[in-house]
């Protein structure tokens, strides 16, 4: 019932993943009523899509404390309820990610092992796709929290990606071992000493560089590092526009180069890289982008899929013990 678009958007991908994956089974939580009325005209009749009823909504503004308290009957408390009962095995929510965050924790409690929970997102990057994390989920994170994250994400980017050991680097100031705060380089020592596949500091503009497959700060950096990501490609997106439409030997330009173009454009495309893990909790969160499209949300829901199919959970538990061993 939440993000930017509406109900709408979600049964459509719903349907999207339900053609692709015979064996797939969906709910879909929120207002009732409303729900039918876009299953009955985008689905049809379908047994493996149900709906489960809920009557209340956390609004995109609402204070997560507030979320938890006041509307214990809102779709995303039903929904992650729902994989706390084992009614379901993964939840996908393009709400508030404070409220998110918030009541998964309060519901599916903490992984033992995990202090916090983290943030995981695939970026693309030359050669494949980066994994970064925290993204947002935590403002200050200390050494053994920065060690988890890279636990979590070696767990997540190995699944996703079918990498046996996946390459886990710490964002740094600089790559010398004397740089950056106390955190990240007490971090740094405890993976160096660690089974991980750690490959030391890189800084921000390596990020998509292709040296790490992991890339682990903390989740105000992230975020910051995310967000200026985000607005760099809308900037060089403005700039090529406005240089292919200046005159008409640029239009013209613009033409003969339209496939390059297009295939630049479906590459950078932020829907393929739509849904956010929320990693260490115990059971699966899917976190989509708030303006997603039906396209952005069915690869939220494949997210989900393949962390279902592999277990991410139990993986990141076995993994703590063997470090911890």
């Amino acid at each position: 019932m939440s993000g930017d678009l509406g109900a709408e958007i979600v049964v459509r991908a719903a349907k999207a993943c339900l053609d692709r994956h015979a064996n797939l089974k969906l709910i879909l939580v929120g207002d009732q009523s409303e729900l039918e009325e876009h299953v009955t005209r985008i689905v049809g009749d379908e047994s493996r899509l149900t709906i489960c009823n809920a009557t209340e909504v956390v609004g995109m503004s609402e204070a997560p404390a507030d979320a938890l308290r006041k509307k214990k009957d809102s779709s995303m408390r039903v929904a992650i309820n729902l994989v706390k009962e084992g009614a379901a095995e993964a939840c996908v929510s393009a709400g508030n990610t404070g409220a998110l965050m918030a009541t998964a924790k309060f519901v599916l409690k903490m992984l033992p092992g995990i202090e916090r929970p983290a943030i995981i997102a695939e970026l693309p990057a030359i050669g494949g796709t980066v994994h970064m994390l925290d993204l947002g989920a935590n403002t200050v994170s200390d050494s053994d929290q920065l060690f988890q994250f890279a636990v979590m994400g070696s767990i997540v980017t190995s699944d996703i990606r079918s990498i046996q050991r996946p390459r886990v680097a710490l964002l740094n100031i600089g790559v010398e071992d004397t740089k950056g705060h106390d955190s990240v380089r007490d971090a740094a020592a405890k993976l160096n000493a660690s089974g991980l596949n750690y490959v030391g500091f890189i800084e921000g503009n390596e990020i998509f560089s292709g040296k790490a497959d992991v890339v682990v700060t903390d989740g105000f950096t992230g975020n910051i590092a995310l967000k200026t990501m985000e607005g760099t490609v809308g900037l060089v997106s403005h700039y090529l526009k406005r240089a292919f439409t200046r005159n008409i030997f640029a239009k013209l330009q613009a033409l003969s180069s339209r496939s390059v173009l297009k295939g630049l454009s479906v590459e950078m495309d932020s829907r393929n890289y739509n849904g956010a893990s929320l990693v260490g909790l115990n059971g699966i969160v899917i976190k989509s982008h708030g303006s997603a499209d039906s396209y952005a949300f069915q690869h939220a829901i494949e997210t989900a899929l393949v962390e279902v199919r592999n277990q991410v959970p139990l993986q990141i538990g076995n993994l703590l013990e063997q470090e911890a061993a």
